[in-house]
């Protein structure tokens, strides 16, 4: 092979690369059509699911022990307490969504429940408070709260066997799994036990004038 054949064999495989760009090109493009068709899809759909659940009360607030400390806690509703009372546990961790009780698919978005974020919860006599910065704080009061357990997904999330503490809440005519994870997963066993007394102590019938005479 000549010297003016190698120099004609390095010019045509340089201008074959140039001139494959145009297909190099339109591949990327339609591969961030397809993309932004899959992220469309996803917010019709979340869209779509809030309308479903337009009919999901408005979430229970009032003053948490966060905002309280700078005077920008919203006012109490109607037969909550004024204070959130003395705490009896505290974490800090992440909030992972909340979905129909016993359906750890059945994402629930209304309210701003859909949005997963940083989560400060605390647990008094009151219930449970869940501040949430960047997203709308809520409060479960003690008679609301059913029960709570480990496990391991919800809302489309799978973490560890037992990495996941669930509440399980009543709120309207729904019972709603929230799923949590502490910064200190060690601490959820105590947390399960705690909300689990609460409401086994609310359950406990109260004795009547006539079963003391029984």
């Amino acid at each position: 092979m000549t010297y003016a054949s190698l120099i004609n064999l390095a010019a045509e495989e340089k201008s074959a690369a140039v001139t494959n760009w145009g297909g190099r090109i339109g591949w990327v493009v339609g591969l961030l059509l397809f993309v932004a068709l899959v992220y469309w899809l996803m917010r019709q759909g979340w869209q779509w699911r809030g309308r479903l659940q337009s009919d999901l009360p408005a979430l229970p607030a009032r003053p948490s022990p966060a905002a309280a400390l700078d005077g920008g806690g919203k006012p109490p509703l109607h037969g909550m307490p004024e204070t959130p009372g003395e705490a009896t546990l505290k974490l800090s961790g992440r909030y992972h969504g909340s979905t129909t009780a016993g359906q750890w698919l059945d994402r629930i978005v209304a309210h701003g429940l859909g949005v997963r974020s940083k989560a400060e919860l605390t647990l008094t006599d009151a219930g449970l408070d869940v501040v949430r910065p960047g997203a709308n704080d809520f409060f479960v009061p003690a008679d609301r709260l059913r029960e709570a357990r480990l496990d391991k997904g919800i809302a489309g999330k799978v973490l560890t066997e037992g990495g996941l503490l669930v509440v399980t809440w009543q709120h309207g005519d729904r019972l709603i799994d929230s799923g949590f994870r502490s910064d200190r997963a060690e601490q959820h066993t105590a947390w399960v036990e705690a909300i689990n007394s609460m409401t086994e102590t609310s359950e406990q019938p109260t004795n009547t004038t006539e079963g003391a005479a029984r």
